[in-house]
């Protein structure tokens, strides 16, 4: 395990910089690694344990089985004293079962050994003076034999108790070493751990936190946020990709912004400067018209009707510019707020558009009564109203319903709904609308601009403006505006 330790710690340097989880790859090695020895360790001490085990049963045994030789020695020393004529002895059994269990202890063979031979001498002491008839008193030899015999007896006796007694010892220390391993290798596991959290909160959850951090000041349209963050492992090299990236698209961004200025500037300039010619065109027009330069044909009043018409929409076109340039220039800051009375607003929109157009077509509409006061510039809503109610006219075909409604959103909101019954917005076109120069398909539009106008005037009153359409079902267009509780509060606000 050490030599992998090793082998990890030379390999790691090359790594560590350049790869975001070599580290912690490093260190699951390690616990592996630990993990493995840790198992290899409790299997030797197992091993160990069992062969200590067995050790202490059979040390149980010699011992049980020499106090049983004792005991043997003197029963059969007390039943010779009783009856030296009636003698039965089980010393060579027990001898033969301690012979068989020690038989690989030199040192208790030697002593069973000496046992063998004591016992013997003794017999044959004890043999001879029942042939010679001395009686059943001891003589000084034969006390000696049976004392050595049993002081032998119990050596081996003493001798199996302390390996008894030590084997206990060992068996009791290898258990402790296997609870102190345990408890050291949970220590390292948990450090290890610890350690490959660390390792990923520093690598991996902080440099991530700073990116959406970033991600989300991108979002907002601040480029100029970068990723301070320069290792170089894979989220390095990814930042670097990211600011290269965010610095190319704010170059970008400052290059639109410049051409929209001039682009901006320029249609400003040239319709302010168209706007003067087309005024004189159509006062001449008109002058024309009249008679004021002398009697006009029939078939010169038609074409000179169809010029005014020309001249009247390319005039129109450069006053939506005009105003277009106004509201994105900052003009919000000049509305006139004022209470709007919708009712007022409504059938003056609806007058114009019956006089200007040519359609029979059903005007309604409704305003409930309990409808809160909105504080806002009134002709510019009236413009957007007469746009949308314009664009209606345009997608209905004749004798059918045009309906307007007001009415209170929340607690803070109105809102105006112009609904038609004409042939419906695809939705994929739903969502560039209200963009420059773009015409719901089928709705017989003219520049684009008006419905882009529309969103400027309501965007500027603090509103949103939207559309629910379907194919073939009609159209409803919708915009918002806030409540201005008090007239007093509100105009102090705009001071």
């Amino acid at each position: 395990m050490l030599l992998a330790i090793n082998l990890v710690r030379l390999l790691a340097p090359r790594t560590l910089k350049t790869h975001l989880f070599a580290p912690l790859y490093s260190s699951l090695i390690v616990l592996v690694l630990l993990i493995m020895g840790q198992q290899c360790l409790n299997t030797w001490i197992a091993i160990l344990c069992s062969e200590v085990a067995n050790d202490v049963s059979q040390t149980f045994i010699v011992k049980r089985q020499g106090e049983r030789l004792l005991n043997a020695v003197v029963d059969e020393e007390r039943s010779w004293r009783q009856n030296p004529n009636n003698q039965s002895s089980s010393f060579y059994s027990s001898l033969n079962r301690l012979k068989t269990l020690v038989k690989d202890q030199p040192n208790q063979v030697n002593q069973l050994s000496k046992i063998d031979n004591l016992y013997i001498k003794w017999q044959n002491q004890l043999a001879s003076r029942k042939v010679l008839s001395f009686g059943n008193k001891y003589s000084e030899t034969e006390k000696v034999l049976f004392n050595s015999l049993r002081t032998q007896i119990q050596t081996l006796v003493e001798r199996e108790e302390m390996y008894l007694s030590d084997a206990e010892d060992c068996l009791q220390q290898i258990q402790q070493i296997k609870i102190l391993v345990n408890i050291l290798t949970s220590m390292v596991l948990i450090a290890g751990l610890w350690a490959n959290y660390q390792i990923l909160h520093r690598r991996v959850e902080i440099p991530l936190r700073r990116l959406i951090e970033v991600g989300k000041a991108w979002q907002t349209g601040q480029m100029e946020a970068r990723l301070a963050y320069s290792a170089p492992d894979e989220i390095g090299r990814l930042s670097k990709i990211l600011n290269a990236m965010a610095g190319e698209v704010r170059k970008r961004q400052e290059c639109i912004e410049v051409r929209n200025e001039q682009l901006e500037n320029l249609i400003s300039a040239l319709s302010h400067d168209l706007r003067t010619p087309l005024l004189a065109s159509r006062m001449t027009l008109d002058a024309m018209l009249k008679g004021a330069f002398g009697p006009v044909s029939d078939t010169c009043k038609q074409v000179f009707q169809d010029y005014r018409q020309s001249n009247e929409d390319l005039l129109k076109l450069v006053e939506a510019l005009l105003d277009i340039s106004r509201y994105e220039a900052g003009y919000s800051d000049r509305l006139n707020y004022e209470p709007l009375d919708w009712e007022k607003i409504f059938v003056k929109t609806i007058t114009q558009i019956k006089t200007t157009s040519t359609c029979e077509l059903t005007f309604n509409y409704k305003i409930p009564q309990s409808l809160p006061t909105v504080y806002a510039d009134e002709l510019e809503i009236q413009r957007v109203i007469q746009n949308l109610l314009d664009n209606a006219v345009r997608a209905s075909e004749p004798d059918k319903e045009i309906f307007l409604e007001v009415a209170t959103l929340g607690e803070n909101e109105v809102q105006v709904f112009v609904c038609d019954q004409g042939s419906g917005i695809a939705p994929q076109n739903k969502k560039q609308l209200f963009h420059r120069f773009v015409q719901g398909q089928g709705r017989c539009g003219r520049s684009g601009l008006g419905l882009y106008l529309c969103r400027q005037i309501i965007e500027a009153h603090g509103g949103n403006i939207g559309v629910e359409s379907s194919l073939g079902e009609g159209s409803t267009f919708w915009f918002t505006l806030p409540v201005a509780p008090d007239k007093t509060n509100f105009q102090d606000e705009q001071i």
